[in-house]
């Protein structure tokens, strides 16, 4: 007699692919997937998919930026995240030159201890010096193996210069770890930027127009290519453009330790939202393309030739991004660890045909193999946590900030129909969401330590 059965469900993510079939829990592991199966709960999941819960591997949780914090804490975050079938998330720790990546882990996992939902962290390398090898050491014996770097913002000391780059691809290399990369071009950026007249700071649509594809590809080439000589794994984060995805494409050409995410932001959004009366909302990082850009992404996922989908979650209230004449002074983020599920859902496999199959690849099992979790998480295999979303395929919703748990009062989505619905989520074998309602309990979400 097993804790909980879930009967009668398309299980995706299993051992043996897909296939209709009751799946077991013990405790907090998968235990079984056959038929006929007894348990003390049993949960129909009738004409349902049964997935692996989803991991959201870059999302930003409490971040101090542009004089003000992303408005979810990891409270309400990883509620949201949970209300969306997400049951991992992997977030980072907030850099500085004048302290110590240990020390930034430390304090971040002080922040995080309010986490629903399991999570992990990427380290933020703020002022990389060959002399700081020793924190990349450190860091991996306290569980963290990803250290983030930006081609980008040289004014807030966040950008390391090509040569730092090197230096700290060839550490990583030697460690075994990834290097993940915010790749624009920052030379591209202030070469626009100061061609541009006082007016045209003044008009939202000129954030496309200062950060575009061409600063992406090439920092996506620059990026592989030093990774290449310094024997790393590098992994670009939000890939927003076909030129980027050219880039990309040349650069896994000759360099196979190379992988990239996309957004849903990047699939779903143009930059002609930035005409419309709420542009300034969408200020993001990446700026949002045009809609060839969406359709080349589109293909690009369904060819599986971009490994994952994150969602860069960086929320912020109407006030937080209240406009203030110029687009330089907004904070950039948008809203999406709850909404992203559904929408790739709904757009990719209902309208486009993105295959179930590969829906749980990106949003699971490929998360979880480029960041050491698999098959601890992004699997439905026996031993794994039993991380399990119940999926309804066929109910049609219509998108809103009115029935999300994000801790904003904007949504990107809104009014967007959707098909394909979150029934319940489990996270190691506690149902902490079912029809609508929340039971999850605040700081039950534990911390996973990875390794090289």
């Amino acid at each position: 007699m097993y804790d909980v059965v879930i009967k009668g469900g398309l299980i995706v993510g299993g051992p043996m692919g897909t296939s209709k079939a009751d799946l077991a829990i013990s405790g907090e592991r998968v235990a079984a997937i056959g038929q006929d199966l007894k348990g003390k709960r049993v949960i129909d999941a009738s004409g349902m998919l049964v997935l692996p819960g989803a991991i959201d591997a870059h999302v930003h949780m409490e971040l101090p930026v542009s004089g003000t914090r992303s408005s979810d804490t990891f409270a309400s975050g990883t509620k949201a995240a949970a209300c969306g079938g997400v049951t991992t998330v992997i977030d980072f720790t907030v850099g500085s030159s004048q302290s110590s990546i240990p020390e930034d882990i430390e304090r971040r996992l002080v922040d995080a201890k309010r986490s629903y939902i399991d999570y992990a962290l990427h380290a933020e390398v703020i002022g990389w010096r060959k002399s700081r090898a020793w924190e990349m050491l450190k860091a991996i014996q306290l569980g963290v193996t990803s250290f983030k770097f930006f081609t980008a913002y040289g004014s807030s000391g966040r950008r390391t210069d090509r040569g730092a780059l090197f230096e700290a691809f060839q550490v990583i290399g030697e460690l075994g770890a990834l290097a993940i990369v915010h790749a624009e071009d920052e030379e591209i950026i202030n070469c626009i930027m100061s061609s541009l007249r006082d007016d045209e700071f003044s008009d939202m649509a000129t954030l496309a127009k200062a950060r575009p594809p061409l600063c992406e590809a090439t920092a996506v080439s620059d990026v592989v290519y030093l990774a290449e000589k310094a024997g790393a794994r590098v992994h670009i984060v939000h890939l927003s453009s076909a030129l980027g995805l050219e880039a990309l494409r040349r650069a896994k050409s000759f360099y196979r330790n190379a992988t990239a995410e996309t957004c849903p932001q990047y699939l779903l959004l143009t930059k002609d939202v930035y005409d419309g009366v709420d542009g300034y909302l969408y200020s993001a990082s990446p700026a949002l393309r045009s809609s060839h850009d969406t359709q080349v992404l589109w293909d690009a996922l369904i060819e599986e030739e971009i490994s994952m989908i994150a969602t860069d979650h960086c929320p912020f209230t109407r006030e937080q991004k209240a406009w203030k004449g110029r687009f330089t002074d907004l904070p950039y983020g948008l809203p999406g660890v709850e909404t992203a599920l559904p929408l790739i859902f709904s757009e990719g496999v209902s309208k486009r045909g993105l295959s179930v199959d590969a829906l749980v690849r990106l949003f699971a099992e490929n998360p979880a193999k480029i960041y050491g979790l698999f098959p601890q998480k992004g699997a439905l295999h026996i031993g794994s946590d039993a991380d399990v979303v119940i999926f309804d395929p066929d109910e049609e919703w219509t998108m809103s900030v009115d029935n999300l748990h994000m801790n904003v009062d904007f949504c990107p989505y809104e009014g967007m129909a959707v098909k394909g619905k979150v029934r319940t989520t489990l996270s190691r074998g506690e149902v902490i969401y079912n029809d609508g309602v929340f039971t999850g309990t605040e700081g039950r979400g534990r911390f996973l330590a990875r390794r090289v």
